[in-house]
């Protein structure tokens, strides 16, 4: 790592902000220390609109005896690559259990890109069915329960990065029952290295 990269990354940090009103208590992550600080202003700017957006989704405005509560996780912070797990639960007063929603960002810290799923992969290449087969076989190898038949991912399926992984995740409900939580399965790189873009994010974590 070049002596300026090493100073940008040790400048980067991610704190956790609250969002604290009655019957709502949520923690987001903001980036702190970027260069650019216009980048820096895009990036806290969407994830708050993701963050809002799930709040949005809980019903917390429309229904006065529902509580909402939420955090992330940072599942990658590397070579200016940031991806983030949100999760939001909500629980409405009588109700027999809450639910949890889930969403995820993957931004470039540089310039502020934020990556779709199709970004990963060579212009062309047939990812949404590549990444369907390895899913549909790990449903099948883990014995998963399911109320609905797994067919294929949507081209701008929701996914995360980690440093050796793509993860990509269902909502409850989606397609299994709602005990067994949220199937979510990380697919290595190596087993669809043939198809991702070199100068793409990942290629990032490769590039060091």
């Amino acid at each position: 790592m070049e002596w300026e990269d090493y100073e940008r990354a040790r400048r980067e940090r991610i704190v956790t902000r609250r969002l604290a009103k009655p019957r709502l208590d949520v923690k987001y992550p903001q980036v702190t220390g970027l260069q650019n600080r216009l980048v820096q202003q895009i990036v806290n700017h969407s994830i708050l609109d993701a963050i809002y957006k799930l709040i949005r989704k809980q019903g917390y405005v429309q229904d006065p005896t529902k509580t909402v509560s939420g955090s992330y996780k940072v599942k990658l912070h590397k070579n200016g690559l940031l991806s983030l797990l949100y999760d939001v639960y909500g629980y409405a007063k009588g109700a027999a259990h809450g639910i949890t929603y889930l969403s995820s960002q993957t931004f470039h810290l540089r310039d502020g890109t934020e990556y779709q799923l199709k970004d990963l992969f060579k212009l062309g290449s047939d990812y949404v069915r590549r990444l369907s087969a390895i899913i549909r076989r790990r449903f099948k190898e883990q014995d998963i329960p399911m109320i609905a038949e797994f067919r294929s991912i949507r081209p701008d399926q929701d996914f995360y990065l980690t440093d050796r992984a793509i993860g990509i995740y269902f909502q409850l409900y989606e397609y299994t029952p709602y005990a067994y939580g949220f199937p979510t399965f990380e697919i290595p790189f190596a087993e669809v290295a043939d198809i991702l873009d070199p100068n793409g994010p990942v290629g990032l974590l490769a590039n060091r």
